[in-house]
């Protein structure tokens, strides 16, 4: 079997998206890059019914990649968005969500703002791309476009995609991106959140580079 770890590691964080509400029923999608190949969820296979011998590996063209493959699976529909983002970074996993509150967000906002400093994890200001009919080169596109100098965006009409160097990485992404349109969302209850400075997130940014790496290379045990 092409690719078990990533596989393996698939199946593991489709079953974590559904536990941290970050998805419903079937929706969502994760894929993770091995060279010039991507494993990629199934399209319309329950969650608890996956496992790695049912995780789709495509190349970066979206062929099957995998001679052992049997069945009728596909990949989820929404590849063409995963392979866009795979070639226009340099992306590990790309998570892609449909979570209650940055959907609630991409029906506002044109772009979630900096409501909290942890924004800039996520490289800024979160962008919310046009509407287009999902697994559609034209959302492929959108969201591309408004990742630009971003780890998130947030899609119309529809839900979230991060990306990471690592699967870890990009799912921890899309978590924090669903707490950061919540906290938004329960701000803005109350009044007008305040919003944090273009140059606050660039001394947060430049903090977060270094964040549990010991200064000056020294080992620490605190």
């Amino acid at each position: 079997m092409l690719l078990p770890e990533a596989r393996e590691a698939v199946v593991e964080h489709c079953l974590r998206m559904r536990t941290d509400d970050l998805t419903v029923a079937t929706s969502g999608n994760i894929s993770v890059r091995v060279g010039d190949l991507v494993a990629v969820t199934p399209s319309g296979v329950p969650y608890d019914r996956l496992d790695a011998a049912g995780v789709c590996v495509v190349d970066l063209d979206g062929r099957p990649a995998d001679p052992d493959a049997t069945g009728p699976v596909v990949p989820s529909s929404e590849l063409p968005m995963h392979l866009a983002v795979y070639r226009a970074t340099d992306a590990g996993a790309v998570v892609h969500t449909h979570p209650l509150y940055a959907t609630a967000v991409s029906a506002l906002l044109d772009e979630l703002p900096a409501v909290h400093y942890m924004v800039a994890a996520l490289g800024g200001p979160v962008r919310v791309a046009p509407y287009a009919t999902y697994g559609t080169e034209a959302l492929a596109r959108a969201s591309v476009e408004a990742l630009a100098g971003r780890s998130a965006v947030i899609l119309r009409n529809h839900g979230a995609t991060t990306h990471g160097p690592d699967l870890a990485t990009a799912y921890t992404r899309s978590l924090y991106l669903e707490w950061l349109c919540r906290l938004w969302h329960q701000a803005s209850l109350a009044g007008t959140p305040r919003l944090l400075p273009a140059d606050e997130l660039d001394r947060v940014a430049e903090l977060l580079r270094g964040y549990g790496r010991p200064a000056g290379g020294a080992v620490t045990t605190s």
